[in-house]
Parts: structure tokens; C-alpha cells; sequence
């Protein structure tokens, strides 16, 4: 009796060992399930903001040359070919290239694959033709990838679709690591009996792990080699195979999978790793390179293509040949492809950006223009306004012009830096920033370098000048010694570069040749408060001082504050803010929302047409006439050079009709250079600017603008060929009512409205003539002015 009653109790406390352990297996189990389907059904990976330069657009009339398009195709990855059938491939024919194009997803909007034919003449597109074309008469090629903002585990892919995805590479990915992959339920328990076997006795570790073992492997546990995570895996393969689809577990395997490493960045996914190894889409690779990223899943350090080119090749040609084994190649075409190089690029760049200041600028403007909340977003697709030909031209054309200044004093500029920013005056887009003339180390010079402007904020003194109404750019004004008292007993005596005063001088003259001593005295007259107010109004963020040195520029900013306060005198008086992004779309296609930018009218037109003639004169006949030796006269440039106390610094700011180029040149610790605004910066400025297509200045004249010929000595009306007479814009309001001798017979007088003639006849006939109202004879003054171009602010000695 005792006997069974121990059996039952035995039997009893064993059933309930049993539910036990299958209850807090089914728990378990339950912890596992939710913790596959929470990950999987949710974000499955950090994916960077990608971050893409502006599309390039062809339509009939764009001023694209052959070259240029070109080029951009080659930037883009693009094939020269003697056929177009494939995408990502180009056919090239006097004035005409066809161009299979990839198509783009653009998040909000997509661009369909097709071949164009784009005809031209001369550097302009003459035509184009579509197999998709649009109701615009646009199209587009694919906008350049840059760079992207990465998570902070520093992973990154490019999520492709199974549908996207070449046959071919599925076929050797499942003859060589998983051929029963469609026919098993997530594990292989012979090669897991074997792998456990083999690491309890402790043999030789292997793995014997099917597609879904991997992709658990790699998704959801850690990389460590014991017996819980070996379990681990073989539960949760099941379970994803009873949850999800083979072609999704595929495709996810797809994305995950790690294939490489550059530096402190992870290759995942057969996307990305098709740019890091051939840097091309994964659609446009052949078989031969489809199977050497195959064969990586079994150790991307150990077949390293660049570190081990041998064993690389071995490893692809095992792929081929299982393919061949398989069914999926026959002989000839195994042959085939096992005769191919393994054709991989030359040197990867992922992680690098290709051009960091730029990209800089992206993060920066992102935090100041966007919410943050929005930015926490998997997969920001982030258009810029970047020019890559633009670009690429300028940093080259930088750096080739620096180097030969460098190679002109080596002891001294050895170390010589710069920046340089361009943008486009009507709207604000930068195409293009360096900040460096050597590689980016996160410091950028074009929003970083805070050093002391020199000359270039002059054009702020002659400005407010100009806007009194008591000054025109015939004006005397003095050009000698003077002394400002500053604190206590203390006073500040400024002096010309070249040590003298040049005494009365017309002020176009003044600004043109850069004198100190004149635009000291006239900004002294308006005010440290007027100067320092137009300064805050044209962009300036900088703290400015109040002393009365920063009429020289004795006050700290960066090039792009300096972009900032010439783009109001390049755009005819608006403030455009200076910006690096067009738009930012989130992985739903959902555009988001930037804080307002604000275009302001900062400049009456009027005076910024008449600030704009005094800028050209400093390109025609001043500090920045050097230009014109490689630049045409046509363009009617405007500019300012800038230098700093011992040449510490050389700056130059102008533009075109349709470019605002600054450039800054010095040394990181502050140092001479001996280099001027104009023998430094301004070389610079004039091979940057010919590396772009450039159109004229041309200010819209205003109602309020006339053109006169003025006596520069006296200030009166004057004609051309008479001595001393400038030919200038003039504020109408602003026109002397009085002519010199010489240009007395080019006016008339005004007749006036006289009631009774009899009673005034002998008073008018008295009267001075001169002393009336005296208004231009359109007869002489056509015949004087015929061939000018008046509303560019031509101007004629």
C-alpha cells in the first residue's frame, strides 16, 4: 500500500514537473513570438537620411552643354555603351546622346525608367524626346546621393524590394547557403544536430544554419557562439516561419545581412553593398558580381576584395560553380562569367560624403529649419540644392588656384586656407561650399572661419550715403588724415594702404580703389548706429562692436555671413536666406514642414541700382579690374575686394547676374600672409567664377533712376567730353538743376506757366535762365548716350 502511494505521489510530483516545464516553455515560447513580431512587423532598421544634391532638368532651351551632361551622367554612375537597352547606360553622337535612365523615387513623387534622346546646340538643349513624357516637357536624371546622416550605431543600407531584386542572385544565394530554403520550416536539424554536437564536444565550431537561422541570427540575437543562443535561434526560426511568408523572410534577409565594413560604418543588404563593392544599383550588376556578394555572406573580411583579390575571386567562382551545379548556368554561360574580373571599384566611399562642407551646412540648416520631432524619422530623403558639376569644378579650381599661391611663398603660406560659397542671388540656393583646400575635419571654414572683413563692408558707408539724397558717386569727398576719439583720452587714427591721403576725390573713385581715410569720415558722419543697423538687416548674426574700426571691418564673420550681406546687393535689395535644402520628405512621401523663410526687402530699389554702379566701378577701373584679364567686360561684374590689418586675411565678394561668389583666404592661427584682397581672394574669385556659365549683371532700372553726365568737380549737370564728367544714376529727385559751361548747350529750359505776359515779359527776361528748372535736351543727349546700355549701369570715361 505504501509501495503505491509513493508511486502516485512519484507520478504526481512528475506530472506536475511536466506541465511545468511546458508552461514556462509556453511562456517562453510566448516571449520569444512577441518579441519576433514586435520587431519585424515594426521600423526594422535605423535607416539614415539620405541626403541627395538637386536633379539635374532637361527641357528644350536649359542651358546644358553636351559636355556638362555628360559628366553629370558619369557622376551618377552611368555607363558609356554602344547600346542603351540596359538602365544606367549612355550612347553618345555628335550633339545628341540617348540615355537609359534609372527612374527615381522621390518619396512624394516618382520618376518612371526610360531612354531619352537629348539633342543640343551649342551649349544649350536643343530638343528632347521621351518614351514617358511628361505634360511639363521636363525630365529629370536621378539626383546625386551626397552623403547621409547616420543612426548612432552607424549602420546603413539601401532597402530594395524581392521583386527588385535580379534572379540571378537569388538562384546562387540559395544554391550556396541554403538549398532546401523553400522546402524546410525555418531550421535544418541536421546541420544544427551537427553544429551542436560539435560545439558541446568542443570540436570544431560550425554552422549549419538555413536562411531564416541567419536572418535570426543577425536580427534579433547577439553574436555570441553558446548553446541558449543556439536554442534561441532554432525556436525562433520556427516561429518566424509559421508567422511570415518564404519571399518576406527573403526579402528581409536581403536587407539585413552583413557584407562589409568601411571604417566605423556597417555594409547590410545586398542595396548597399552593390554601391560599396561596384558602385552601381544592384539592378545593373552582372552575374559574375551578383555571386561575389554572395559568397561574402561567408566572411566579408576574409574575401575583402581589395585585401585578398585571390581569395575573393576563389569564393566567387565556388558560387558560380554551385550555380552551375545546381541548374541555374549552363557551361557556356558559367564559363562566361567565371573568365570576368571581379570589376569592383577602385576605392568605396561609403560613410564619406562626397562633398562634407556641403553636407555640414544640410545638418546645420536641418536643425535650425525643421523640428526635431520630425526629424527623428527612419529613412528622411533630404533634396539640397547642390550643383555636383558645380560643385566639383569650383573645389578643383579652389584648390589648383591656392596651391599656385602657396607655391609663390611656400615659407609662408605652407599652411594657407580658404573658403569659398556660391550662391544663386534670385532665390538664395548654395551650389556649392568648400572649406577647406585640404580634406574636411569637421571644422568648416564657410560657417566656422569668424575672421576680421577688411574692406568688404564699405558699400554698408556708401549705402546710407547714397540714401541721404546728399551724395551721388560724382560727389567730392575727403580723403585725408583724421582722428576719432573712442574711450577716455583715447582716439582711433585709421590710414590708407598705401600711407597717404588722396584728398577730394569723386566718391565711385573712393570706393572703387578701397580708400580708408573717405569711408571712415563718411561713415562717421552717418553714424556707428546706422552702420551697425544695416549690418543686423542684411543678415549678420555676429556680435558687432561699437567702435568706430568696424567701418574697416574690424569685426569677426564668417564667409556665409558675408554671403548673406551681398546677396541684398546682388538681388536688387532682397534678403533671400542663404539656404542648402529644398525639401526633406519622410519614408511615407509626407513633405515636411520648414520654418518660414522669410524673403525681405532690406534696400529701396533705387539705391540698390545705385549701390550696384559703384560695386561695377571697382570692377572696371579699381581693386577688382584683374578680373576682366580672364572674365569677359560683358558680364558688368560688381564686387569688393577685402584686406586686413598686415594682410592677415584676403577676402573678395562679388557676382554675376546669376552667381554670388565670396571667397576667404588665411591661416588658421591668424599669421601675415602678405596676401591682399586683390592678389589673393580675387584670383581665387575670378577661376571660380569662369568654371561656371555666367549671364550679366542687369538690375532692373527703376522709374526713379536717371542717367546723367555730372561735373565731378562741381556736381552740376554736365555732357559728355566735358572735363571732370561722369556719366551716373542719379534718384531723380536728386538731379542738379544746374550745368557746367560745357554742358550748358546740351539743356533747355523748362517753360513756365506765366499768366500775364505783358506784366512778367521784362522780369522773365531778366531772369537767370540757369537758376530754373534745367531738363535734359532728348535730341543731344540721345546722340550722346546712343549704344549704352543703360539699365546694366554701363558706364564710360
Amino acid at each position: 500500500m505504501k509501495t503505491e502511494r509513493g508511486i502516485g505521489l512519484i507520478a504526481l510530483i512528475f506530472c506536475v514537473l511536466v506541465i511545468a516545464v511546458f508552461l514556462a516553455f509556453s511562456v517562453y515560447l510566448i516571449r520569444l513570438d512577441n518579441v519576433i513580431r514586435d520587431k519585424f512587423e515594426g521600423n526594422r532598421w535605423d535607416i539614415p537620411a539620405k541626403v541627395f544634391a538637386r536633379p539635374l532638368e532637361i527641357y528644350a532651351t536649359a542651358p546644358i552643354a553636351q559636355s556638362d551632361f555628360e559628366q553629370e551622367l558619369k557622376l551618377l554612375g552611368y555607363k558609356g555603351s554602344d547600346s542603351y537597352t540596359k538602365s544606367g547606360t549612355y550612347v553618345t553622337q555628335p550633339n545628341t546622346v540617348y540615355v537609359h535612365t534609372r527612374g527615381f523615387d522621390f518619396g512624394d513623387s516618382v520618376d518612371p525608367e526610360q531612354v531619352l534622346q537629348v539633342s543640343f546646340t551649342g551649349d544649350t538643349v536643343a530638343d528632347v524626346k521621351a518614351t514617358k513624357p511628361t505634360n511639363t516637357g521636363i525630365a529629370r536624371l536621378e539626383p546625386m546621393l551626397i552623403g547621409g546622416i547616420y543612426p548612432q550605431h552607424n549602420e546603413d543600407r539601401v532597402l530594395i524590394k524581392l521583386n527588385k531584386v535580379p534572379k540571378p542572385l537569388i538562384e546562387a544565394l540559395i544554391a550556396t547557403e541554403d538549398r532546401n530554403f523553400y522546402k524546410h520550416h525555418g531550421i535544418s536539424f541536421r546541420g544544427t544536430a551537427r553544429a551542436l554536437v560539435s560545439n558541446v564536444t568542443g570540436g570544431k565550431r560550425q554552422g549549419g544554419s538555413t536562411l531564416t537561422q541567419q536572418l535570426v541570427k543577425n536580427f534579433f540575437l547577439t553574436p555570441e557562439k553558446t548553446l541558449k543562443r543556439k536554442v534561441n535561434e532554432a525556436l525562433m526560426s520556427l516561429l518566424l516561419e509559421l508567422h511570415y511568408s518564404k519571399d518576406e523572410l527573403l526579402e528581409a534577409y536581403l536587407n539585413e545581412v552583413n557584407l562589409g565594413q568601411s571604417g566605423n560604418y556597417s555594409v547590410n543588404g545586398y542595396g548597399l553593398a552593390s554601391q560599396f563593392y561596384f558602385g552601381l544599383p544592384l539592378s545593373e550588376l552582372n552575374i559574375s558580381q551578383q555571386a561575389y556578394l554572395v559568397g561574402l555572406v561567408q566572411g566579408p573580411t576574409l574575401f575583402n576584395p581589395w585585401k585578398n583579390p585571390e581569395g575573393a575571386k576563389k569564393r566567387r567562382n565556388i558560387v558560380l560553380n554551385n550555380m552551375l551545379v545546381m541548374g541555374y548556368l549552363d557551361q557556356a554561360q558559367y564559363e562566361k562569367e567565371i573568365a570576368r574580373p571581379l570589376n569592383v571599384v577602385s576605392k568605396p566611399s561609403l560613410g564619406n560624403a562626397s562633398f562634407p562642407d556641403f553636407l555640414d551646412i544640410v545638418r546645420r540648416q536641418l536643425k535650425t529649419e525643421y523640428q526635431e520631432t520630425d526629424l527623428t524619422n527612419q529613412g528622411l530623403r533630404i533634396f539640397t540644392t547642390l550643383d555636383p558639376i558645380a560643385q566639383t569644378r569650383v573645389q578643383n579650381s579652389f584648390r589648383e588656384t591656392v596651391k599656385r599661391l602657396v607655391s609663390s611663398n611656400p615659407a609662408r603660406l605652407k599652411d594657407l586656407q580658404g573658403a569659398v560659397l556660391i550662391t544663386r542671388p534670385e532665390n538664395g540656393e548654395l551650389i556649392a561650399a568648400v572649406g577647406s583646400t585640404q580634406d574636411f575635419t569637421g571644422f568648416n571654414r564657410t560657417v566656422d572661419a569668424k575672421r576680421q572683413v577688411g574692406s568688404l563692408l564699405k558699400p554698408v558707408i556708401y549705402l546710407s550715403a547714397l540714401e541721404s539724397g546728399r551724395y551721388n558717386w560724382a560727389s567730392q569727398i575727403e580723403d585725408s588724415p583724421i582722428s576719432i576719439p573712442t574711450d577716455g583720452n583715447k582716439s582711433w587714427t585709421p590710414k590708407n594702404y598705401s600711407g597717404s591721403g588722396y584728398g577730394f576725390v569723386p566718391m565711385s573713385q573712393a570706393l572703387a580703389n578701397s580708400y580708408n581715410l573717405s569711408a571712415v569720415r563718411l561713415g562717421n558722419e552717418f553714424g556707428i548706429s546706422t552702420f551697425s543697423n544695416n549690418l543686423t538687416k542684411f543678415g549678420v548674426t555676429s556680435k558687432i562692436p561699437n567702435y568706430p574700426s568696424i567701418f574697416l571691418g574690424a569685426v569677426d564673420m564668417s564667409p556665409m555671413e558675408m554671403t548673406s550681406i551681398y546677396g541684398n546687393f546682388a538681388t536688387g535689395g532682397f534678403k533671400y536666406p542663404t539656404k542648402a535644402i529644398r525639401t526633406v520628405v519622410d519614408s511615407n512621401g509626407r513633405l515636411l514642414e520648414r520654418f518660414a523663410l522669410n524673403v525681405q526687402q532690406t534696400i529701396d530699389p533705387s539705391t540698390a541700382y545705385l549701390l550696384n554702379f559703384g560695386l561695377q566701378q571697382v570692377m572696371s577701373s579699381g581693386t577688382g579690374r584683374a578680373a576682366y584679364a580672364s572674365l569677359p567686360a560683358e558680364l558688368k561684374l560688381a564686387g569688393k575686394s577685402g584686406t586686413t590689418n598686415d594682410t592677415r586675411d584676403s577676402w573678395f565678394a562679388g557676382y554675376s547676374g546669376n552667381h554670388l561668389a565670396v571667397v576667404w583666404l588665411g591661416l588658421d592661427n591668424n599669421k601675415i600672409t602678405g596676401l591682399t584682397g586683390s592678389s589673393g581672394a580675387l584670383p581665387v574669385w575670378t577661376n571660380v567664377m569662369k568654371q561656371l556659365r555666367q549671364k550679366p549683371v542687369n538690375l532692373r532700372q527703376t522709374d526713379d533712376i536717371s542717367w546723367q553726365w555730372i561735373n565731378s568737380g562741381t556736381g552740376e549737370l554736365s555732357a559728355q567730353g566735358c572735363a571732370g564728367a561722369m556719366y551716373i544714376p542719379l534718384l531723380r529727385h536728386t538731379v542738379p538743376n544746374r550745368a557746367d559751361a560745357c554742358g550748358a548747350s546740351h539743356y533747355q529750359v523748362e517753360p513756365q506757366y506765366i499768366p500775364d505776359t505783358q506784366q512778367n515779359s521784362s522780369q522773365a527776361q531778366s531772369s537767370d535762365s540757369m537758376d530754373n528748372y534745367i531738363r535734359e535736351s532728348e535730341d543731344s543727349m540721345d546722340q550722346d548716350s546712343r549704344g549704352r546700355v543703360i539699365s546694366s549701369g554701363s558706364y564710360s570715361h
